[in-house]
């Protein structure tokens, strides 16, 4: 194996695990926050990261494909799509007044 490949199957490996990583954060994130705006904030940076890392390790880890480039514009997507799907679910909260979690509204640790 030459040091090319070499490095190329590390960096995709490191890629996977930030990925897993992230997504784990962001299923975290669902769960433990308290209100909608923070579980939106969780969800699309954790996740745009983590699905945007696999699939950007998956490019590397299979050399060169046909498939490469549907896996770059579904990264593409996923980096795009997140954020925008959580800013309207925010956007949508805050319309139809939904406040936002406090210390002294309630709930929680």
């Amino acid at each position: 194996m030459s040091v090319l490949a070499f490095a190329t199957q590390a960096l995709s490996v490191a890629l996977l695990l930030v990925g897993a990583v992230f997504l784990l954060g962001g299923t975290i994130g669902l769960v433990r926050l308290p209100d909608l705006y923070s579980r939106a904030h969780a969800a699309s940076k954790c996740d745009s990261v983590g699905a945007g890392s696999i699939l950007v390790g998956l490019v590397l880890h299979g050399g060169v494909a046909v498939g490469d480039l549907k896996l770059l514009l579904l990264a593409l997507l996923v980096l795009v799509s997140g954020p925008t799907t959580a800013h309207a679910l925010a956007r949508a909260g805050h319309r139809t007044g939904l406040a936002a979690w406090t210390k002294r509204s309630g709930g929680g640790t």
